[in-house]
């Protein structure tokens, strides 16, 4: 089993490898469009709506970077990996970039060959049960039968959960967050368990969610967000950066309602470096001046973007949490735009 790992895990590192060789970049302008890899569906973070057109979360960080590059959100092809094809995906080069709720982890990092280009939800792995079940704690769940998505970083931390607190577990393997509401709702497992924020979104398409509820326990560290091919660090830049304009545009408060008015008239010099009427920052990148001014016009600044997605006024509830910029006690940073 072991040497089967390893195996898997040396050949995508070797696919990895020969991808980067490539200038994504290039070869995203060259093509018009943008692959991008999302979950399978999650409502919130990306799923198609009833005119499949994908929206959520994390699909609005792949239409930043087809503004960005592209000068056209639309321009995105968007491919449903799951937690088993994602990486696959990636360094074969089928996908350009990541962008579902993936964590940031060393092995997957460095072993992996990928690069991570930032957060953009830090998360932890929670635990929904219905209420009829009567418990109020993860730790009262000995023996329980538990849903958990092959291939995640879920399946170790449950593990190591369970083995902590001297408790036992059947797991139910799924693929697919769609398999798993389904296993749930019909009872073939008693807990489903996967990050928190997944965990809030599903609840939120059943008929009666408030017949469930998530345990109090976050049992990890689920720093999520995009990935691309190690090695080819122009294409990281691009991607890194467009999410960090995203970030910065909320800190300095430039929206998608007031980004023209502010390209015109800041006297910020931050702004003005941010939406490209001052230095050279897009050039840097191989990009137009106006390339992080499309993407905020587009697809709103942070803010805009986890409240229309998935904030306290949505279906979903999530609070923004450590999810808060860091003026705001939050743990959302990005590095100064100079």
């Amino acid at each position: 089993m072991k040497k089967s790992v390893l195996f898997g895990a040396l050949t995508v590192a070797g696919l990895a490898a020969g991808a980067a060789a490539a200038a994504t970049l290039d070869d995203v302008k060259a093509r018009g469009k943008l692959n991008c890899g999302v979950t399978t569906g999650l409502v919130g973070f990306a799923a198609p709506d009833a005119n499949g057109e994908w929206k959520g979360f994390d699909v609005a960080v792949c239409r930043a970077v087809a503004a960005a590059v592209l000068g056209d959100a639309t321009a995105v092809e968007f491919v449903p990996t799951t937690g088993k094809t994602r990486f696959t995906a990636l360094a074969s080069g089928e996908i350009d970039m990541l962008a579902r709720n993936t964590t940031w982890t060393f092995s997957r990092d460095v072993d992996l060959k990928f690069d991570f280009v930032g957060v953009n939800y830090y998360d932890g792995q929670g635990f929904m049960v219905p209420k009829a079940l009567g418990v109020s704690s993860a730790k009262e769940l000995d023996g329980a039968t538990v849903c958990i998505q092959t291939g995640t970083t879920t399946e170790l931390n449950l593990a190591d959960f369970f083995r902590a607190n001297n408790i036992s577990y059947e797991p139910v393997p799924i693929e697919t967050n769609a398999e798993a509401q389904q296993q749930y709702l019909a009872g073939a497992c008693d807990v489903y368990t996967t990050d928190a924020s997944g965990l809030a979104a599903t609840r939120a398409t059943f008929e009666a969610p408030g017949d469930h509820i998530l345990l109090p326990e976050i049992v990890s560290k689920e720093p999520l967000g995009p990935l691309v091919r190690h090695g080819d660090n122009d294409w990281g830049d691009v991607v890194r950066w467009t999410l960090n304009a995203l970030i910065t545009a909320e800190e300095l408060g430039v929206t998608s309602t007031n980004v023209g008015e502010m390209a015109s008239s800041t006297n910020n010099p931050e702004v003005a470096r941010l939406l490209g009427t001052e230095g050279e920052l897009g050039a840097m990148l191989g990009l137009d001046a106006d390339a992080f001014k499309r993407a905020i016009e587009t697809q709103g600044n942070y803010g805009e973007i986890f409240a229309k997605n998935i904030g306290e006024e949505t279906p979903i509830g999530l609070a923004r949490g450590l999810n808060a910029q860091w003026t705001d006690g939050g743990l959302l940073y990005s590095p100064p735009f100079r």
